[in-house]
């Protein structure tokens, strides 16, 4: 009867740190690392039936990390690739493009945003001051 009861001991140890070790990775293990149910439905499963729980995790509920898809760029990844814009949308954008640079040069053959005529009427400058306390060098309170 002793040794039954040493091996009941010794089973029920192991059944407790098997339950705490599934219940533990089952909660650390990112999402895309569960197959199956959600992680918090893989967390009451495993803590709620406590040796058939844990096996189940490691049998049906985790997926190994070599069996993830790690994508190294994002030309690797379908998912990125998919919200990418098809042909089309860079099309219409080259279109707009060219339609925006088709009418900055039609901007630049408009005669309102030309220079003045060379030959046009001179620019008279300022005015020169007639105040009575200039010299005849139109410098200000000179003395003669």
């Amino acid at each position: 009867m002793d040794n039954v009861a040493r091996a009941l001991l010794i089973f029920a140890l192991v059944a407790t740190v098997f339950w705490v070790f599934t219940i533990v990775d089952c909660a650390v293990q990112p999402p895309t690392r569960h197959r199956g149910v959600s992680k918090p439905v893989w967390i009451a499963i495993v803590v709620l039936i406590p040796v058939l729980g844990g096996i189940l995790w490691l049998t049906i509920g985790r997926v190994r990390r070599s069996a993830v898809l790690v994508y190294q760029a994002p030309d690797d990844d379908p998912d990125f690739l998919g919200s990418l814009g098809g042909i089309t949308d860079q099309d219409e954008r080259i279109r707009r493009l060219e339609e925006e640079l088709a009418q900055l040069d039609s901007e630049d053959d408009d005669p309102r945003w030309q220079d003045p005529p060379v030959g046009g009427t001179p620019d008279p400058g300022p005015t020169p001051r007639t105040d009575g306390d200039d010299d005849s060098r139109g410098q200000r309170g000179a003395v003669n």
